[in-house]
């Protein structure tokens, strides 16, 4: 399967389904849209399916057979929520019947005069590398202040006048003699040292900006691994990097795509499955735990993976059992039960405990 995004002035999408196989195979191909997007134009009998507050389509839904050994190409038009906005939209693919997905892809939109890094910079002071130069200085400032002071007095100082002042001495001298002529000693000079107070003043500013350094960066770690209601912004490894349905995010060794989320739309206890996909970007296996998933509510409390209810989903497969291979790919649904009429707002991904992790704005 394969989703791209024709180069329009709106955000056009072509979708390609594979068959690979011998038989024709029924299939129901799943489109996520952007909250607050609609689309204007779907191709081959396609629908848009409204979300549970029926304010805007939640998805475009197609019923196609695929040829054996063939290809269908969807199209739909969308109308993004605000003019220029990039729009990813992402889709799967399922069996007539639904179940786990056969494969999902995802593409993203942008308009001509939208630049594909539109990252929010840190303030300049903030950066690492302005934190580094002023600590360099201040060790320069301490180290060389005491020497410059000694090498600028010494320079200043008044010469010290030797040999002979007496005309007569100097004559002789000139001329030659074989009597030794006593020299006259060189007066002992008196070695200047830096005033005390340019030396205390260094020596605080020095402890000043090496505490004031260490302080940032612990209070700066401490914030992002408080473990509080709100999702984790860091941990030991990396920072944690944030985005929408469909985007593909990285971390410290697995590559995150959160494709779609479904939640029931009643029900006291509700199972609202994401259909999530993971590649190993190491050169090793890696183990993905269950635990480290979560799933967090408007409110800031949060819920773990249902493992009993993912495992059903999976068709009876628990995915977490086996390590991912080095440079392959796992797509699963993972289920988060939640009590309430609320829907997740966001859900947080992770490879290990001291990953930072990844976390998809579902809202």
């Amino acid at each position: 399967m394969a989703v791209a995004g024709t180069a329009s002035d709106a955000p056009t999408y072509r979708i390609q389904v594979r068959n690979p196989g011998p038989n024709a195979l029924d299939t129901t191909v799943r489109q996520t849209l952007p909250r607050g997007s609609s689309a204007t134009s779907i191709s081959d009998g396609g629908r848009a399916t409204w979300s549970a507050d029926r304010a805007t389509p939640s998805e475009v839904t197609w019923q196609v057979t695929v040829p054996a050994s063939g290809t269908t190409t969807l199209r739909a038009a969308i109308r993004p929520a605000r003019p220029g906005q990039a729009v990813v939209t992402p889709a799967c693919v399922y069996a007539r019947t639904g179940g786990t997905p056969y494969d999902c892809a995802t593409a993203t939109w942008l308009a001509p005069s939208t630049t594909a890094d539109d990252t929010e910079q840190p303030a300049p002071w903030r950066r690492p590398p302005v934190l580094g130069g002023a600590l360099l200085a201040l060790l320069a400032l301490g180290v060389g202040g005491p020497w410059w002071w000694r090498r600028h007095h010494r320079r200043t100082a008044d010469p010290v006048t030797l040999g002979p002042t007496d005309p007569a001495a100097a004559e002789r001298e000139r001329r030659g003699t074989v009597y030794p002529i006593a020299s006259v000693p060189r007066p002992a000079s008196r070695r200047r040292r830096p005033p005390v107070w340019l030396v205390v003043a260094t020596a605080a500013a020095l402890l000043a900006g090496v505490i004031g350094a260490g302080a940032w960066v612990a209070t700066t770690r401490v914030s992002a691994m408080h473990a509080g209601p709100q999702p984790t912004s860091g941990a030991w490894v990396g920072q944690a990097t944030v985005g929408a349905v469909g985007s593909t995010l990285r971390e410290a060794a697995f590559e995150f795509t959160v494709y779609r989320l479904a939640c029931p739309p009643n029900g006291v206890r509700r199972q609202c499955e994401a259909i999530i996909g993971v590649r190993n970007l190491t050169s090793e296996k890696q183990p993905w735990h269950g635990q480290l998933q979560r799933a967090y509510l408007p409110g800031g409390t949060w819920v773990g993976v249902d493992e009993t209810a993912t495992r059903i989903a999976n068709q009876g497969r628990d995915v977490f059992d086996t390590p991912v291979p080095a440079g392959g790919r796992l797509l699963a649904p993972l289920v988060f039960t939640v009590d309430g009429p609320h829907q997740p707002s966001q859900l947080e991904l992770r490879s290990g405990v001291f990953s930072a992790g990844v976390r998809i704005n579902l809202a």
